[in-house]
Formats: C-alpha cells, sequence, structure tokens
C-alpha cells in the first residue's frame, strides 16, 4: 500500500516544484497582458478624447456682450448653422443685450491658441461683430446672427436623440475665472428630466441633462457633446449645493426653440428711456423714474420697472405711478371707484397694495410689451402720468373755499 501511494506524492511533489517554477513567469506574463491592454484602453481613450476636442472646437465660440451700463459679460456658445450663420447659447450669456462680438478659435499648426488676452488684442482680426435674433428666458436659450464667419468655423452635428443616463459626455467652454480659454471638460450623464427652477436670470424650464461634469462661470452655453462629438446638450449652469453636478439644456428644447418663431430680447429699460430722450434718474430701489409735469402745473412721479417680466415667450415692462398713501383700509366705495375706472381705462389699471409699514397703496399700474418702440415706452409714461394725476386730485380732501381763479384754472387743465 505504501508503496503504492508513493509514486503518486512524488508525482504531486513534482507538479508542484514545476508549478511554483511557472508560476512567477505565468504571474509576469499575465501582468504584461493586463498593463498592455489597460495601457492600449486608456491610450484609446485619450485618442477618442482629443479627436472629440479638436473635432468640436472649430464649432465652439467666445462671447462678449455689454448691457446697458457698458458693463461686460462674456461666455461660451456654439456655431449651430453654417447657412444662417448662427450661433447658440444661453439667454443669460446675452442677457438685455442687442449685440454681441464673437470669436472662434484660432488654431495654428493643429493647436488652438488659448491665451484670453491674445484675443482680446486682435479684436479686428479675430473678432465677428453679431446681433442677437432670438430669446427664449424659459429655455435660457438664444440666438446670435453673425455677419460673417472665419473659413475654419464649422457648424456642429446635432444629435437625432437626447443621450442617456451613464454615457460619457466632453464640454469646451471659456471659464470665467481663468486666463485661457477653451478650456475641456468631461463626465458622464446622471439623468434626464423635466425640470422647472429658479435662478440668479430668472425662471426657467426645459429639459435638463444632468452631468457629473465641473461647469464654472464661463462655461454657459458652451456645447456638451457625446462620444461622437455630436450636439447632446449646452451647459447652462451648476448646482449650488452638490459638488459636480451640472445642468444643461436637451437636444430636443435646442431644436424646438430654432425652429420656432424668433423673438429678439428686449432693450433695457435705461437704453428705451435715452433713445426717447426722457429725463429720468435710478431710484435708490434701481426702478428708473419720470417726474411728469401736468396741464395743471402739478408734477406727477411714474417708474419704469428695471427689469421685465415673461412668460414664456411674453416680455412685459411695468409703468406705475403712486397716487395714495394710507394707514387706512380702503373703503367699498374708493374699491369700486377703481374698479369702474380700470374697465373704462386705454392700457393699465388700478391696484391697491399693502407694504411692509401695514400702509395701503393705491397705483395705476400699466404693463407694455417690453419689445415695444421707446415712442410707444413714451407714449404710457405720459397716460399714467395724467390718469395718476387726476386721481390724486379727487382723493385729496377738498378744500371749503376755493378762489375764482382756482376754480378756472381747474377747469381750464381738464
Amino acid at each position: 500500500m505504501f508503496q503504492r501511494i508513493r509514486p503518486i506524492r512524488v508525482f504531486r511533489y513534482g507538479v508542484h516544484r514545476l508549478f511554483s517554477r511557472l508560476f512567477p513567469a505565468l504571474t509576469l506574463a499575465l501582468a504584461t497582458v493586463v498593463f498592455a491592454s489597460s495601457t492600449a484602453m486608456a491610450e484609446d481613450s485619450a485618442d477618442e478624447s482629443t479627436n472629440n476636442y479638436m473635432k468640436v472646437l472649430p464649432s465652439t465660440v467666445w462671447i462678449i456682450t455689454a448691457n446697458s451700463e457698458n458693463e461686460t459679460s462674456t461666455g461660451t456658445g456654439v456655431f449651430v448653422d453654417a447657412k444662417r450663420r448662427l450661433v447658440l447659447t444661453n439667454a443669460h450669456v446675452v442677457g438685455d443685450s442687442r449685440s454681441a462680438v464673437v470669436f472662434f478659435p484660432d488654431i495654428q499648426n493643429g493647436q488652438p491658441a488659448v491665451k484670453r488676452k491674445g484675443y482680446l488684442d486682435q479684436v479686428l482680426k479675430l473678432a465677428k461683430p453679431g446681433k442677437i435674433v432670438a430669446v427664449d428666458r424659459k429655455l435660457d436659450l438664444a440666438l446670435i446672427e453673425l455677419a460673417e464667419v472665419p473659413q475654419r468655423a464649422k457648424a456642429i452635428e446635432m444629435a437625432t436623440r437626447s443621450i442617456l443616463p451613464g454615457e460619457d459626455v466632453d464640454l469646451i467652454g471659456n471659464p470665467g475665472g481663468s486666463d485661457v480659454l477653451w478650456v475641456y471638460t468631461s463626465g458622464t450623464v446622471r439623468s434626464v428630466y423635466d425640470k422647472k427652477f429658479n435662478s440668479d436670470h430668472g425662471k426657467h424650464e426645459f429639459k435638463v441633462v444632468e452631468t457629473q461634469t465641473p461647469i464654472k462661470p464661463g462655461d454657459s452655453g458652451g456645447p456638451v457633446v457625446n462620444s461622437q462629438g455630436k450636439l447632446v446638450a449646452i451647459a447652462q449652469s451648476f448646482s449650488p449645493n452638490f459638488n459636480l453636478v451640472s445642468y444643461c439644456v436637451d437636444i430636443s428644447d435646442i431644436k424646438a426653440f430654432m425652429d420656432s418663431p424668433w423673438k429678439p430680447a428686449p432693450l433695457a429699460t435705461g437704453t428705451l428711456l435715452k433713445s426717447a430722450d426722457i429725463e429720468h434718474t435710478v431710484h435708490s430701489t434701481g426702478h428708473y423714474q419720470v417726474e411728469k409735469k401736468l396741464n395743471s402745473g402739478k408734477t406727477q412721479t411714474v417708474f419704469v420697472s428695471k427689469d421685465t417680466e415673461y412668460f414664456q415667450r411674453a416680455d412685459i415692462r411695468k409703468v406705475w405711478s403712486l397716487v395714495s398713501v394710507s394707514k387706512d383700509e380702503p373703503t367699498s366705495e374708493l374699491l369700486m371707484r377703481l374698479m369702474r375706472q380700470s374697465s373704462a381705462t386705454k392700457i393699465g389699471g388700478w391696484a391697491v397694495e399693502k407694504n411692509t409699514s401695514d400702509e395701503y397703496l393705491v397705483l395705476y399700474v400699466a404693463k407694455l410689451d417690453a419689445t415695444a418702440s421707446d415712442e410707444a415706452l413714451s407714449g404710457t409714461i405720459e397716460y399714467v402720468a395724467r390718469i395718476a394725476g387726476a386721481m390724486n386730485g379727487q382723493l385729496k380732501p377738498k378744500e371749503e373755499k376755493t378762489s375764482s381763479s382756482e376754480t378756472l384754472a381747474a377747469w381750464l387743465s381738464k
């Protein structure tokens, strides 16, 4: 028995010795294969990212705009239509501007010039002027029409469908805190869903592509592309509560916006007032204050809102005048009178508001299309002043004795 088992032991010992000699070699060979495979995958991934960057770069632009106070702001955009020379960006990038300056990347020997100062020093050579032809604040999208585009510019290819969670995306942007442009970042799509939210730029509602991508101020409007370099979204904002969570406008809303009737952005209130040659001051609240002299010789103060109100594609500019302030609640008689006059007036209506001091304010308020001309704004201000001035006289207690000259003047002023 023992003799029969012994050869088996010898055989096992021999296999063990043989395996122990072969194992280091096999391990080294396997590690080499794994390392080579990982290196190849990394190189392929790097090549893919590089190719995507260089593919999207000729479609990416740097945008500079100025508001009514001549304060400049910058952002990113993407060249989307070669035939119509259109650049897409966020509405909050262009604000209330009607014009913009657009830079395409200057690519020499396959490498982009990235120094921000270099572009500013060569404005006449590198910059292209454009005008804002469409704005949708709800979607936070805007279109800039260029007078011409450089030969190196290429319109980006758009994806046919929305991207899915788990897919990788690349982004090119121009972060404001950096001295360089055309900055590349990448990430992964976390989710795609419809979202309503408020931001510093207003109320928004659009299909969000939520990504794990570090979007910075200045990246807004930048192209977000899939692994084939096709546009799937544009960068819009980042989450204030979660690191690396960014929101982008989905391609479906982009296409719907571009196919819809175009509507320009309203001019800033200050710009309109200057254009209409209306003397005005800026109130402590930021609203614009206009003093209108009435036929009676008295002066009525009219306010014009510094901001425009909007719902979907409707933009409204509010013009109002304060008539009275009282600690006493308005009587039913006064409310009925205001209601009857509201139905009779051509534009606007009466409003009663209560302030933080528990005072009741009686105001006449008109709401004007924010894209209306400066002549329309001037006429609205005049109308509001006249209506408010007339009511102001009615609400004041009447004196028991009135001179003949005062009575005659009052009649003639009507």
